[in-house]
């Protein structure tokens, strides 16, 4: 297929672009900033441009990876985040609907599931977040517009019959957390791998997954993150002493954190389930935890990338 990607420049891109072209498909990358993977310069929200990227490239099919971030509330506007992500959304769906197109690939993210109660980890037990999972209004500008988005592209799907798959993707960006310094970043992105992280790579497959494997499925949700070590009935105990349930799970883990100078978590609140994509899309992230303890063990590079110096090109644009 010939495939439109937003965000081309973006980190996902730079990973995702090289897949889709090794998986057979032609790739157009559309983004605000200039990039080796992308063909057209401009917005989203102008859709001038995403018509006349569509129509003049000849584009089959599109993948939405383009979007306003978390890190961007601190940057940007909330008219902004309204303008690139729910209008954006809107200009590439009526894009698509015209030019015949029958499936639509759009990168949302498990941030628009997370109320104030789920970030302040305050159940008993963690929260155990599959797509039906919902606990009251996103907590920020960023998760309010994914949701809309995602209400836009469930809305197209139902009256052209577009086979939509919305990937909710947990955290795989490489720059510091922007709010929690109190592990180092390497650490902190360790212990994330347990329950709220995946790999850029595993990212961009799930996105050539979706693209290839959601046609007749109409339009489906799904949480991608790498599979988590624990059931559910490891909630309560992952909210009293977290690192013992991973000790259990992982024999000897806590030596090797020790060495490293490394904390364990002692709470975790949340855990993201994966299972639909696997069992629908046959999609399952390559890298986990067991992988992060493997690496340590054997004295291997950490199977996740790390990068405090990284910059959005459209910063640097």
């Amino acid at each position: 297929m010939k495939v439109l990607l937003t965000g081309a420049s973006g980190w996902l891109g730079r990973f995702l672009a090289p897949r889709l072209r090794a998986a057979g498909h032609e790739v157009v990358g559309l983004d605000v900033a200039p990039g080796d993977e992308t063909q057209v310069v401009g917005t989203v929200a102008d859709p001038a441009l995403v018509r006349g990227a569509v129509n003049d490239h000849g584009i089959e099919a599109i993948v939405h990876g383009g979007a306003l971030h978390k890190p961007d509330i601190a940057r940007y506007p909330k008219q902004a985040f309204v303008d690139v992500n729910v209008t954006g959304t809107l200009n590439l769906l009526q894009a698509a609907v015209e030019a015949g197109h029958d499936r639509f690939v759009f990168t949302s993210t498990t941030s628009m599931m997370v109320s104030p109660r789920v970030r302040e980890g305050s159940a008993g037990a963690a929260f155990w977040m599959d797509e039906a999972f919902h606990d009251g209004p996103p907590r920020n500008i960023y998760g309010a517009t994914k949701a809309a988005a995602e209400n836009l592209c469930a809305l197209h799907a139902r009256e052209h019959g577009l086979d939509v798959a919305i990937l909710r993707t947990g955290r795989f960006f490489p720059e510091e957390d922007d709010t929690h310094r109190e592990l180092s970043g390497e650490n902190m992105k360790a212990n994330e791998f347990l329950h709220r992280r995946l790999s850029a790579a595993d990212a961009a497959g799930a996105h050539v997954a979706a693209l290839e494997r959601i046609g007749g499925h109409g339009c489906q949700t799904f949480v991608i993150s790498a599979p988590p070590p624990f059931t559910r009935d490891d909630a309560a105990d992952l909210m009293r002493d977290a690192p013992a349930v991973v000790e259990r799970c992982f024999p000897g883990v806590s030596d090797l954190y020790a060495a490293r100078g490394w904390k364990l978590p002692e709470r975790i609140g949340r855990v993201y389930d994966p299972a639909k994509a696997e069992r629908i899309l046959g999609f399952r992230c390559a890298t986990d935890f067991g992988q992060v303890v493997a690496s340590l063990r054997d004295g291997r590079p950490l199977p996740f990338e790390h990068d405090p110096a990284y910059v959005p090109p459209k910063e640097l644009a």
